[in-house]
């Protein structure tokens, strides 16, 4: 079968839930095509839906080196790395693709995330309304993400003093 069509069978399977289906099919894809990008993404997306971080931060990070030209899978990395090492090393992933990506809302978002665990709540509010901003639908997520409790336990500072 050509590495093309069993590609398009991980996909499928893969769509469908059928993770240890779509294993089999990559499994199958011969060298040199189980090198390419595409192949990569889709190992990386079964490693994702099996929770192997450690497999979803190589992979990722390996699509990173090759160019490709992808927040989602900046954060993908981020998120295995925050998993399958520190907190500490996916904010430097993120910190990284901040800069290729200005105007990514989730990147803005899970560094404030990163910010109130480490209990920078200010960053944290700065960096979570600078997504929100972008992106309103991040507001909903504000409110139930867990990372972001401390936030939302301690009230935003104001500038006007009592009695003033």
């Amino acid at each position: 079968m050509l590495p093309q069509r069993r590609l398009s069978h991980a996909q499928g399977y893969l769509a469908l839930g059928m993770i240890a289906e779509a294993e089999a099919e990559l499994a199958q894809i011969p060298s040199p095509f189980a090198d390419s990008t595409a192949v990569i993404a889709v190992r990386l997306a079964v490693r994702h839906e099996q929770s192997d971080w450690p497999a979803v931060r190589d992979l990722a990070a390996d699509l990173v080196k090759r160019g490709r030209d992808d927040a989602g899978v900046w954060v993908t990395w981020a998120y295995a790395a925050r998993r399958a090492d520190t907190l500490a090393a996916a904010e430097a992933i993120l910190l990284e693709a901040e800069k290729r990506y200005t105007r990514e809302a989730i990147i803005h978002f899970n560094l404030g995330c990163y910010a109130c665990v480490r209990g920078e709540l200010k960053l944290a509010r700065r960096r979570v309304a600078q997504a929100i901003a972008l992106d309103k639908a991040f507001a909903k997520l504000a409110v139930t993400d867990p990372d972001l409790t401390a936030l939302r336990a301690e009230p935003p500072a104001t500038d006007c003093q009592p009695g003033a």
